[in-house]
């Protein structure tokens, strides 16, 4: 079983491409260019998986308040850049949450709800500001919804892989092995 999850994650990993999860601006603005956005990148599928993984093995309260604290932020980040408020270090901040979320799933670190959200926040303020710094303002309000849902959903698949990880035998070991292929693919991502 875990072999063959670990084809699943390797097929998924080479179906996708950070290049295509940037669409040209001025296609953005529909709900479809928002939905896809974050699931044709792999920077965005590494960390909005991690996220749910880690809130899996977190659990309690942190398998909602972690994902909802990463949406609610991105949105955030999302509204300041439509307002042409800047943040330094964007890009280098979206390549350390791949690195910094896979590297936590990976030594399956359990902090408190209120500390894991607000670690996710951060990260998710530069991912909503990246997103809000390419799109300009046509569309905007369709587009912020399209990838808002879509975030969510891979937060969901995120926990679902978690706990369904959880419940198998020696579940804890994959987890931490997909945490730290995480943190290796950001690594990659910033310097290959």
């Amino acid at each position: 079983m875990i072999r063959r999850f670990m084809l699943v994650i390797a097929a998924l990993a080479t179906t996708t491409a950070p290049a295509f999860a940037h669409l040209n601006p001025e296609e953005h603005g529909s709900f479809m260019a928002g939905f896809s956005h974050p699931l044709f990148g792999l920077d965005h599928i590494l960390v909005m998986v991690a996220v749910g993984l880690w809130a899996a093995q977190i659990g309690g309260r942190a398998l909602w308040v972690v994902p909802s604290a990463f949406v609610g932020t991105m949105a955030l980040g999302f509204g300041l850049a439509l307002a042409g408020i800047g943040l330094p270090f964007v890009e280098p901040a979206i390549l350390a949450s791949v690195v910094a979320l896979g590297l936590l799933v990976a030594m399956a670190v359990k902090l408190d709800t209120v500390a894991s959200a607000a670690i996710v926040a951060v990260f998710a303020l530069f991912h909503g500001h990246a997103h809000g710094g390419e799109l300009g303002s046509a569309g905007a309000f369709q587009f912020g919804v399209g990838f808002v849902i879509a975030t969510a959903l891979l937060h969901v698949a995120g926990i679902a892989l978690g706990l369904g990880i959880a419940r198998a035998s020696g579940g804890a070991v994959v987890s931490r092995i997909i945490g730290g292929l995480t943190a290796a693919a950001g690594l990659l991502l910033a310097f290959g």
